[in-house]
């Protein structure tokens, strides 16, 4: 029998491994919650503060164009005898039509925008303002200020603006953030006059960056499922810092209104193109001189890539400047002035980012080694500006006419002649196999190769003959590759095209 002290021992013990149970359960569900109560603290817990703060430096933007009546002419109501009493009755309606003189009406429509200078800078969208007569600014305080265009990009959807007088203090703005360091998941608030009701501020986060939507060659946006609606054009997307990240250009919306997919040109890029059109009134983008395609997988093989990245190089313009820095078709651009080149659409927004004249390292891989080069990027163009490519020039002698064909892919292959040069309208100096024929179920018909194309590389190697272009092909084959890569000139215009070999029964 236990002694009254061992018991009393034996309680304590069994009481210290509950206490410590207890600790020890409770210290478990504290590190379990951790990740719970840091988002709950990351949450706010209303914008209230936020958009009393941020909304005097939202504007709304209402514009007017005139705009000429269609004329129906003099005598397009019925032909009625004269005299008759329903005469002076269809010549008021006509007339009041349009008929002859009538007065050019007016178009109202209404936008957002926001201040970002207290001097009356103004950032909107393009298709706000585009056309307009006339443009006022709508204040939260009841101000209405009239005011002029600066300049405009419709190509990255954005209009600056400023008043046509000088302000009689400084008014309350916002700055632009650095939208690199926007991450998805992070909290943000629009505000606007979506639908004309003014002032209307909506709450969401960054759904996804670098969104494509086939608006423009630079598109980049940043998608929010922040309710955004018609009115809500050129607005300001806000960081929880009062910084604009974003400025809100497009919907998509199957009905008209916010389906929580909403897109705003990123504040890095709006920035940059607003900078430009301060200084200069204008655009003036980088400009390579190059054109490129995408990297597929069936390409990279051809390439001697490890992966299927970068942007390939199809065409150099004569005298740009990839052509004075050494780069040659076939190069696939890897890295631009130290930015990773990992899809095509990246390069364009690379060079057109870089300021004119500037001398920048670009990584280009050719035939499957990577090289350093430097160029000077120039200006682009805009359009109506850029310099046509001349017309092929017809060849005035040529006495080679082979008669021999080769079959490779399912197409024939002959060599180019001086009618064929005529007809297709190929420089005399343009070299490789002509296709005179292409089987329609065959592996060059499946990639688009047509009659009339001219086979002028083949993985990567010149050739000058349909014999070259046919050995080179059944060299890759019996290498055991899956496709061969084809330099195809087609009229002038030059691409690569990957075509794979037929499977072996």
């Amino acid at each position: 029998m236990k002694s009254s002290r061992a018991i009393a021992i034996a309680k304590f013990d069994e009481a210290r491994r509950l206490r410590l149970g207890v600790i020890a359960f409770f210290t478990t569900l504290a590190l379990l919650l951790a990740p719970v109560a840091a988002y709950a603290r990351a949450a706010p817990a209303s914008f209230a503060d936020l958009a009393e703060e941020l909304s005097p430096a939202v504007v709304n933007i209402s514009t007017a164009q005139k705009v000429e009546r269609p004329s129906f002419g003099p005598r397009q109501g019925p032909e009625l005898p004269e005299g008759t009493p329903f005469e002076d009755f269809f010549k008021d309606f006509f007339d009041k039509r349009g008929g002859g003189n009538s007065e050019p009406r007016t178009v109202q429509s209404l936008g957002s925008g926001f201040v970002i200078d207290p001097a009356g800078y103004i950032v909107t969208n393009n298709h706000v303002i585009e056309g307009a007569d006339e443009i006022t600014i709508n204040f939260a305080n009841g101000d209405a200020l009239d005011a002029k265009l600066i300049g405009t990009d419709p190509k990255t959807d954005i209009a600056l603006l400023k008043l046509t007088e000088e302000p009689s203090e400084p008014l309350p703005f916002v700055p632009f953030a650095d939208s690199d360091k926007t991450r998805v998941g992070d909290w943000v608030i629009a505000i606007g006059n979506p639908f004309g009701l003014g002032g209307s501020v909506s709450a969401g986060i960054i759904s996804a960056r670098s969104r494509d939507i086939n608006s423009g060659p630079y598109d980049d946006f940043l998608q929010t499922d922040a309710a955004i609606n018609r009115g809500n054009s050129g607005g300001p997307l806000f960081n929880m810092d009062g910084e604009v990240v974003g400025v809100n250009t497009a919907i998509f919306s199957p009905t008209g209104g916010s389906v929580g997919v909403g897109f705003s040109v990123p504040a890095n890029i709006a920035s940059n193109i607003v900078d430009q059109l301060r200084e200069y009134g204008e655009t003036r983008r980088g400009w390579l001189g190059v054109r490129i395609r995408e990297v597929t997988d069936e390409l990279a093989e051809g390439l001697e890539l490890e992966t299927a990245s970068g942007a390939l190089v199809e065409d150099v313009t004569a005298g740009g400047p990839a052509e004075d820095a050494g780069v040659e078709i076939g190069d696939v651009i890897l890295s631009f002035d130290g930015k990773e080149i990992t899809e095509m659409r990246e390069l364009p927004r690379a060079v057109a980012s870089t300021p004119i004249d500037e001398t920048v390292r670009m990584i280009v891989s050719r035939k499957g080694k990577t090289q350093t080069l430097k160029v000077t990027v120039g200006r682009l163009k805009e359009a109506g500006e850029d310099d046509k490519k001349p017309k092929a020039a017809k060849v005035d002698d040529e006495n080679a006419d082979a008669e021999e064909t080769f079959v490779a892919l399912g197409m024939k292959l002959e060599a180019l002649n001086r009618e064929a040069r005529e007809r297709l309208e190929l420089d005399k100096d343009l070299k490789g196999a002509l296709v005179t024929d292409v089987e329609s179920t065959g592996p060059a018909a499946k990639k688009g190769i047509q009659v009339g194309d001219v086979i002028v590389e083949v993985a990567q190697e010149a050739v000058e003959t349909p014999e070259s272009a046919k050995e080179k092909i059944d060299a890759a084959q019996k290498d055991g590759r899956s496709s061969v890569l084809l330099l195809v000139n087609r009229g002038g215009d030059v691409r690569f095209v990957a075509v794979r070999f037929p499977k072996e029964e």
